[in-house]
């Protein structure tokens, strides 16, 4: 989706809007940082998220990985840099093509930082000399295909001279095509105040929105300053002075002086605010929470799941819901699916339901030695299998916040159904995922809602669980007794106990929403749910085993696990007075 509709339609509505800039690491771990830091970050609901370009394009082949995966797996509409330095035509013209190939549609464009082996910026040959030659160029050549910001500096460019020479330059890149603006960072109020008016003056009615920079380390800060002559009020220094060899301090520092910016800024009327995150999230976060924007943003929901902001994936509406808790193994899957253009879930048995390279790729941290000691830490040695129902059962408690099958935290919902979740573990029933029985909750209820305005939706109570053999014949000697329950139960091997017909497909999670049909966004298939058993089954070993040495005792025990347990998925189609725990009570499970 081009930006600019986004921002305008949030100007129409008059609500403010938060974007987060981040740069590509340059080592594989950190890469795996960047993407847990923005898989917390999606939380606060971004309106886009921008990636930078190194200079001469020493980044692009990463930029361009990242900004698709953001938009492809994270559900984030990504705006990705694209600079002059040491970049021809041809070059530029090359990336703009792999850009919208990718479903990149939105570009800042600028004409960048002197290559790194030189102070001074110089026109490469066959290249461009300014930003605005770019603009038009993309435009001349694409059209309206992409959506372009350009930067803008409240203070003046260092190289443009006065402030109405510089203001007159950026008007003169919006003539040539560019949509919104971007401001450099700043400190001075008032300074952004008449950079506004000078805009004005200019004619310049795009959107404007002004770049901070929440103060992170009083070393980092100075650097900063000094690379963009950047003005900073006297007060500000006084205030740092004192704390600058304690980052704490000065982080907690950094957090109050943008929120109070924030607040004034908001009374010269800005449409929202655009975060220098330097990939780091804590402050922005405390940032936003101490402006009040991260309340209720949970609710905001369209669909009971993230949607991705891939352009063939955007209408898509339905999912099944095996893979609620591992979103992108979904989408790595089905990302060469041709079938959602119509916006509906494709044919399962598809033989583009692909591997997970993707996936793996994007998987917070596992494999990394900083990431294995932390899961080590949270699941412990298991030399039993109670000591693995422990690390379930504390998992659905909310004690840990790591879980070989679940991607993020455990869902708002679920604590609905705590109390049950952690006995059935205790017990030896291993759950890795379920939604409550929701009969009609209002459609911006802060745990289940979803859907927009006005609404009301529904599900049906769902478990998926690992069970030993023994616990599931007693399981099947018992079910017929609750004629509302259907299920489907499968080894490692693939033999299976179900009492549903092998095509069946039903909708556990729906919506009535005013002048619209009913919405199904979530089913429970039969044939798919042995596509995902062997991604359940797999978990076992290569997220969970792998954690600890060859022939060691956990390992053989979550290996006997593996070879040995079945998977089992129950709905309780009752969804007004059904009790899907009702079955475990007969068991003497359940009190």
């Amino acid at each position: 989706m081009h930006i600019i509709n986004k921002i305008n339609q949030r100007i129409r509505e008059k609500k403010p809007f938060y974007s987060f800039e981040y740069f590509p690491p340059a080592t594989e771990a950190g890469l795996h940082n960047l993407y847990a830091r923005i898989e917390q970050m999606v939380a606060l609901e971004p309106i886009f998220v921008d990636i930078t370009w190194g200079a001469g394009g020493s980044t692009n082949e990463k930029t361009l990985s990242i900004a698709e995966n953001l938009q492809k797996f994270f559900g984030l509409d990504v705006m990705m840099h694209l600079t002059c330095t040491n970049m021809p035509i041809e070059q530029l013209d090359e990336v703009l093509e792999k850009a919208r190939a990718a479903g990149i549609r939105n570009i800042l464009a600028l004409r960048g930082d002197p290559a790194r082996d030189s102070s001074v910026w110089e026109r490469v040959e066959g290249g461009f000399t300014y930003a605005y030659e770019l603009v038009s160029h993309i435009r001349e050549r694409f059209g309206d295909e992409f959506c372009i910001a350009v930067a803008g500096y409240p203070e003046g460019h260092l190289e443009a001279g006065d402030k109405d020479t510089c203001t007159g330059h950026l008007k003169h890149k919006v003539d040539c095509g560019a949509d919104f603006i971007i401001t450099q960072l700043f400190f001075d109020i008032n300074e952004y105040a008449g950079f506004l008016e000078r805009c004005d003056e200019q004619g310049i009615t795009c959107p404007i929105v002004p770049g901070l920079f929440p103060i992170q380390t009083f070393d980092r800060f100075k650097k900063f300053v000094q690379f963009t002559g950047a003005n900073v009020p006297t007060e500000v220094w006084d205030c740092l002075e004192p704390i600058r060899q304690d980052d704490a301090a000065v982080r907690s520092y950094g957090v109050e002086l943008c929120i109070e910016m924030c607040e004034k800024l908001s009374g010269l009327g800005v449409p929202g605010y655009h975060f220098y995150t330097l990939n780091l999230q804590s402050s922005v976060m405390l940032i936003l929470e101490g402006l009040g924007a991260a309340d209720g943003l949970a609710v905001d929901r369209q669909l009971p799941w993230r949607p991705s902001t891939f352009p063939t994936r955007r209408e898509e509406d339905v999912r099944p819901i095996f893979w609620s808790n591992r979103p992108k193994s979904y989408l790595a899957r089905t990302m060469d699916w041709d079938e959602f253009p119509n916006g509906r879930w494709g044919d399962r048995r598809s033989p583009a339901f692909g591997t997970l390279n993707d996936y793996y790729l994007l998987r917070r941290g596992i494999g990394l030695e900083e990431k294995d000691q932390k899961l080590l830490k949270a699941y412990g040695n298991p030399k039993s299998l109670e000591d693995v129902y422990d690390v379930f059962a504390r998992f659905c408690a909310g004690e840990l916040d790591s879980f070989p099958w679940v991607d993020g935290e455990i869902q708002a919902e679920t604590k609905r159904i705590s109390t049950e979740l952690v006995a059935l573990n205790q017990a030896g029933f291993l759950t890795i995922n379920s939604q409550p029985q929701v009969s009609g909750a209002p459609s911006n209820d802060s745990e289940v809602g979803w859907g927009g305005a006005n609404g009301t939706v529904y599900q049906k109570a769902y478990l998926e669980l690992f069970l030993s053999d023994d616990k599931l014949q007693i399981f099947l000697d018992h079910v017929d007794r609750f004629p509302t329950l259907t299920y489907q139960a499968v080894n490692v091997e693939g033999t299976t106990h179900s009492n549903l017909r092998p095509d069946a497909v039903s909708a556990v999670t729906w919506g009535i929403f005013p002048g619209e049909e009913v919405i199904q966004p979530t089913v429970v298939d039969a044939k798919t749910f042995h596509v995902w058993k062997d991604e359940a089954f797999e978990i076992w070993r290569e997220e969970w085993a792998a954690l600890y040495e060859e022939e060691s005792t956990p390992r053989r025990l979550i290996e006997e696990i593996h070879d040995s347990y079945w998977l089992l998925n129950l709905v309780e189609n009752d969804y007004i007075n059904g009790d899907i725990f009702a079955i475990f009570r007969d068991l003497g499970v359940l009190e």
